[in-house]
This record gives structure tokens, C-alpha cells and sequence, in this order.
């Protein structure tokens, strides 16, 4: 079956002494020099489409180009589930040219796993 549904997310990772600086940045919010990872996977955890950046690049940003070769390899997902990094004139943009839904699930202080209404089981 085709993915219907996918999580998009990124990592900052420091990068090794030997990366050129030209491709690696600053995360000012993580603190780490290096590179970024940005994914989408399926409900199962498994990679649909992957890029990296430097650090700086902010999740919007990157997000834009990661949606489009998502959309070109799995016409299938029509809902992306992100964290607030994703939110603003992305999220319309993606209804718009993808005919993609980026729903923004908001993080919980609650201790016992309650997400945006969600328990966890």
C-alpha cells in the first residue's frame, strides 16, 4: 500500500572536523555548528524523503523543497503531521501548490502524554 500520511521533522548534528564550512551553519536553537537532517517518514518510522542542509536553514525553509520531492515520489500522502518549527505561510502554501495538509501538532507540558487533545497509549 501506499503511505497516505507522513511526520516531518530535523535534527541538527554537529559536523566532523573535515566538513566545509560552506555547508555546514549555526542552529542558534539547538546550539550545535553543522548540519541538519531534515526527514519525512510514514506512520511506521520508514524514510520517504530525506535532505540535508547546514544547521542554519531554518525547518520552513527546507521544508518547501522536502514537500515538493515528497510529493513527486508519493502522490499518495495528503497529511503531514509537524511541529510548531513548521508553522506560518508554509502550512497554505502546502494546501495550496501540493494539495498537501501540514497539520501543526502543538507540544504538551503534560506529563502523562496528552498532545493537542491525543492520549498516549
Amino acid at each position: 500500500m501506499d503511505p497516505s500520511a507522513g511526520i516531518v521533522d530535523s535534527q541538527s548534528l554537529r559536523a566532523a572536523a573535515n566538513i566545509p564550512r560552506s555547508t555546514s551553519g549555526w542552529d542558534g536553537g539547538k546550539k550545535v555548528a553543522g548540519r541538519k537532517r531534515h526527514l519525512v517518514v510514514d506512520c511506521l518510522g520508514l524514510v520517504l524523503a530525506v535532505m540535508v542542509t547546514a544547521a542554519s536553514v531554518q525547518d520552513r525553509d527546507a521544508a518547501v523543497t522536502l514537500l515538493e520531492r515528497l510529493r513527486r515520489l508519493y502522490f499518495s500522502v495528503r497529511l503531514v503531521w509537524a511541529d510548531d518549527g513548521y508553522t506560518g505561510r508554509l502550512v497554505d502554501w502546502a494546501a495550496e501548490k501540493l494539495q498537501l495538509t501540514l497539520d501543526i501538532v502543538k507540544r504538551s507540558d503534560d506529563p502523562g502524554g496528552d498532545v493537542a487533545g491525543h492520549q498516549s497509549l
